[in-house]
């Protein structure tokens, strides 16, 4: 990888806005000489209270590394993906993202993620880490397409 002042994080969730906003990380990483890194974050469910077992035993992590590994050579095809760095980090999605975007040239993701509700333009997560990131952030659309020319196509 390039270096870590030119190096673009994504946030990866299976949703079509995140697949978009690895798409647009890779062609902005192309234009600026860096690298792209895919994070995907986990959370225990005891995360959100004192009930749950502080192991999730439906997780496993070989198979959520796999599942990420998946996602990007599905969006970006064998020789697009080898080119991305990847990552599975334990803790919660904003969290997760603004810790691995410090010092990075730009945190890009998606503007809804696979929760949430219907209704909202711009998910929680997207919300949290355009108020919150040290550096820019690119909130991407699912149905936004980049042309070869640069422009946005809907």
């Amino acid at each position: 990888m390039q270096d870590a002042a030119l190096r673009v994080v994504v946030g990866i969730d299976g949703s079509p806005s995140s697949h978009a906003a690895l798409r647009w990380a890779v062609q902005y990483a192309e234009l600026t000489g860096g690298g792209v890194v895919a994070v995907a974050a986990w959370e225990p469910p005891w995360a959100y209270g004192w009930s749950a077992p502080a192991v999730d035993p439906t997780f496993d992590r070989t198979i959520a590394e796999r599942g990420l590994l998946n996602q990007v050579h599905q969006v970006l095809g064998e020789s697009g993906a080898a080119q991305v760095r990847k990552r599975l980090v334990k803790g919660h999605p904003v969290e997760v993202l603004l810790s691995e975007a410090e010092g990075a040239e730009a945190l890009v993701v998606g503007s809804r993620g696979m929760g949430g509700f219907r209704r909202t333009l711009l998910g929680s997560v997207s919300q949290q880490c355009a108020l919150h990131a040290t550096c820019p952030v690119v909130i991407v659309r699912g149905n936004v397409e980049v042309t070869d020319s640069g422009t946005q196509a809907e």
